[in-house]
């Protein structure tokens, strides 16, 4: 899912990408047809500035729809008839131009519509079902406070190769955060698969190792039936206690989650396992580390979007000794922070960014 975001469409669209049209543009016909009318009325003699008034219904077009585009196009063909206005007396080719100008752009301004109004249906599906495979993060689950921030690098995707959940169960609370191989769209299937089976997992399965292993099988299922296939992804898992001290946690074949705890970024040692997917949870189990917490304390998950973010020299994003700035913000807020700065940071950002921030003790 490659493709790099300039700064200004990393959190919107733009308007020549669906965007709705800024308001100077919609202004822009009736500012140009007014300010011909005042122009030939204030000037003593008559003006040849009748072929400004051929650009207005074109640029209706970017912002109207059919029927206002109609209605500047006769305004158009009115100043330039009406001799008040004194155009210059525009001969009958040109009157035929530009009555042939406005009946085009009012044809391109219903195709525009119903284009639109076709684009806007399937955006609104498109997002419905992406938000049923990765629904927004509660602020709280059980005891642990939730914050997440997921921008897919792909414009027009809500979803890409990076997931994370946050669920409560009969064994506590879990979480998961991970990457799937691929990017894009094509990525959103097995980002599905591997939820679906981590909410069934949480539900009946005792310690994490059982649910890393869950996954495991599961994309191992998903990869057999397809000739050739490698499908894998890295994942971090964690389980936290009922009464929020301690927290295990399951790497496959991505980094730990960093703690902040007293204004300082700390570096948790949990060996990376091997990814999902490749059927080595019965040969080679995961391993399970055990990290106490305190009130306060924070667990910070970044995927390689952020920590593989360059700036224009080409230097990896610092985010240990970023995060060190941001260690006494709101969980709520820290990801959205990390965020920023990110962007300020790096030029362009080619691939998913994923955060997840956990605070189980207040």
């Amino acid at each position: 899912m490659r493709g790099p975001w300039s700064r200004r469409d990393r959190d919107r669209r733009g308007w020549l990408r669906g965007a709705p049209p800024p308001r100077w543009v919609r202004v822009l016909p009736a500012a140009l047809l007014t300010g011909v009318c005042a122009a030939t009325l204030l000037s003593d003699e008559p003006l040849d500035i009748g072929f400004v008034l051929g650009a207005i219904p074109p640029l209706a077009v970017l912002s109207y729809g059919p029927a206002a585009t109609a209605l500047l196009g006769s305004l158009v063909v009115a100043v330039l008839v009406v001799p008040a206005f004194r155009l210059d007396d525009p001969g009958s080719t040109d009157l035929l131009t530009v009555c042939f100008v406005a009946t085009l752009s009012v044809f391109v301004s219903f195709v525009r519509s119903r284009r639109d109004a076709q684009l806007v249906t399937e955006r609104a599906v498109a997002e419905a079902a992406q938000h049923a495979v990765m629904p927004p993060l509660p602020p709280r689950v059980g005891p642990v406070r939730c914050a997440g921030l997921y921008r897919a690098a792909q414009r027009g995707t809500l979803v890409g190769g990076d997931f994370f959940d946050v669920r409560e169960g009969p064994y506590g609370v879990r979480a998961v955060m991970g990457d799937v191989q691929g990017h894009g769209l094509s990525a959103v299937a097995t980002v599905a698969s591997l939820l679906g089976a981590f909410r069934e997992a949480v539900l009946d399965q005792p310690d994490p190792e059982a649910v890393a292993a869950r996954l495991d099988r599961r994309l191992v299922l998903d990869s057999a039936g397809v000739r050739h296939s490698e499908l894998f992804a890295t994942a971090v898992l964690m389980d936290f206690a009922a009464d929020g001290r301690a927290v295990r946690i399951v790497a496959c074949g991505q980094s730990a989650p960093l703690l902040l705890r007293g204004g300082r970024v700390v570096e948790l040692d949990v060996p990376p396992g091997s990814p999902l997917g490749l059927g080595l949870s019965d040969a080679v189990p995961p391993v399970c580390r055990t990290v106490p917490l305190r009130p306060g304390d924070r667990l910070f998950l970044a995927s390689d979007g952020v920590s593989e973010a360059r700036d224009a020299a080409g230097v990896f994003y610092p985010l240990a000794e970023r995060l060190t700035g941001f260690a006494d913000d709101d969980p709520a807020a820290l990801a959205a922070r990390v965020w920023a700065d990110l962007v300020h940071y790096s030029r362009t950002l080619e691939d998913d960014v994923t955060m997840l921030v956990l605070a189980p003790r207040d």
